[in-house]
């Protein structure tokens, strides 16, 4: 069962998501589901919805919370290095809610305020599945990107296999992290 300041952190996640995809509404279409940040703040939304009603949803809330968090070192240790926009990544619009404000609101409620999962393998694999299916739509042309990292097209295959090594790495020294952190 969550305690009243999980409960309010959920409300607080679920309304900033919200928020978020209506500023979305405009540019919604399939291709948005190819982007990580995205699916990790439906997973999240959906994740705080149902930990409200639900009890037992521990390993959705760790997975999110990895995604969430490797979403957030993702932009702010890769995208913006490579170029990316700290405002347009960080302090505006839909970046305001899915790399920042989202992420950091979500670890804080998960590791210091909801029952915890040990399965730490779980964010591992589905994030390696995720870069497996990426770089196999990007191989087919199917999808472009939507990260530098996945663009085995223009890129050297020694790179994409470094990209996969690293992103790999670090979900995992993530999961264990959250897990550590939390208990």
């Amino acid at each position: 069962m969550m305690g009243t300041a999980a409960e309010i952190l959920c409300i607080a996640i679920i309304v900033l998501e919200v928020i978020s995809l209506l500023m979305r509404l405009k540019d919604l279409s399939w291709s948005v589901l190819a982007f990580y940040t995205v699916l990790s703040n439906i997973l999240t939304l959906i994740s705080c919805a149902l930990a409200l009603e639900i009890s037992g949803l521990q390993i959705l809330r760790y997975l999110s919370t990895c995604m969430m968090t490797m979403t957030f070192l993702v932009v702010v240790f890769v995208l913006i290095p490579l170029g990316g926009s700290p405002k347009e990544l960080l302090f505006s619009g839909t970046g305001l809610f899915h790399h920042l404000l989202c992420p950091v609101l979500n670890f804080v409620s998960y590791v210091f305020f909801e029952p915890h999962s040990r399965l730490w393998p779980v964010p591992v694999a589905v994030t390696f599945g995720y870069g497996i299916l990426m770089l196999w739509l990007n191989h087919k042309g199917i999808v472009d990107g939507p990260y530098p990292f996945f663009r085995i097209r223009t890129q050297k295959a020694s790179s994409t296999v470094m990209w996969m090594a690293a992103l790999t790495c670090l979900i995992a020294v993530i999961s264990i992290a959250v897990r550590w952190i939390a208990e």
